[in-house]
């Protein structure tokens, strides 16, 4: 590794870790998209910073997803919902309430997506990747804002849409999910609240299968992996609280700037830095 991780490099990886989840955890984006980064500009290996990266926000959604379920943001009875539609008993399974059902679609998209993304990102160049992923995420943060003050019934054809390009991205490129996911539920006719915890939970799977396939294949920087995990943990109660309060139009606007904020951010580190 060319970085050694001393106990106060330890403590400051937690630290920004911390800092990290809590914005991913009440908004739900930003976690990867920030620290990855700031972990390589500290001087982490990349085959060392991803997989850390990885186990931090599966320990974070873990614990934010039972936090968020617990203060009541969202509601997730996995429990097989036997009263629906005999046009969608082919799926084999789902479940009862509707964030369990956001999330379980958004799970079973991640994985299709990812696989798809990782097969895919031989083939397309850098640049047209970036700008396709800036474009896409600032769009979605416009239209969220546009939208800002009316509410829907959840399009199960949108959300899955949404669920399948996301992870795609994510497997293409490691980067541009919470933001899509987020801002394409809020589009799709979910509430704020609901969709920043469900993009919460859903990460899990996707960082679970991505770390799993590293854990396979390569080494594991443990003792960074244990700094990005302790941060997320203790940061993830405190954002689902945050969650919990905020007023939900004041909260939609927000995910909105900041959504709008990354597509600009991604398009100027593509085309001017």
């Amino acid at each position: 590794m060319e970085t050694e991780l001393t106990v106060a490099l330890f403590i400051g990886v937690a630290f920004i870790s911390l800092a990290c989840e809590y914005m991913d955890a009440s908004l739900g984006m930003g976690y990867g998209t920030t620290l990855t980064p700031v972990l390589l500009i500290m001087g982490f290996a990349p085959l060392a910073v991803v997989p850390a990266v990885l186990i931090g926000q599966l320990a974070g959604g873990i614990v934010g997803g039972v936090a968020h379920t617990r203060l009541g943001n969202i509601s997730l009875d996995f429990r097989q919902d036997r009263s629906v539609k005999k046009r969608l008993r082919w799926l084999g399974y789902l479940p009862r309430s509707s964030d369990a059902k956001v999330v379980f679609i958004l799970a079973l998209c991640g994985i299709i997506g990812a696989l798809i993304g990782v097969f895919t990102a031989i083939n397309i160049s850098k640049i047209a990747l970036s700008t396709y992923i800036g474009v896409m995420v600032l769009v979605i943060g416009i239209v969220i804002l546009i939208k800002r003050s009316r509410e829907g019934v959840i399009s199960w054809k949108g959300l899955t849409a949404v669920g399948l390009v996301s992870a795609f991205n994510k497997g293409i490129s490691g980067g541009g999910y919470g933001p899509l996911v987020t801002g394409g539920q809020i589009i799709s006719g979910a509430g704020a609240k609901s969709s920043v915890g469900n993009t919460t939970v859903a990460e899990v799977v996707v960082c679970l299968v991505g770390f799993i396939t590293y854990l396979l294949t390569g080494e594991i920087f443990w003792l960074l992996a244990a700094a990005t995990s302790i941060g997320s943990i203790i940061a993830a109660p405190f954002a689902a609280m945050t969650v919990k309060k905020v007023n939900s139009q004041k909260l939609k606007v927000a995910i909105g700037v900041i959504t709008v904020v990354l597509g600009i951010f991604s398009l100027l580190k593509t085309f001017v830095f």
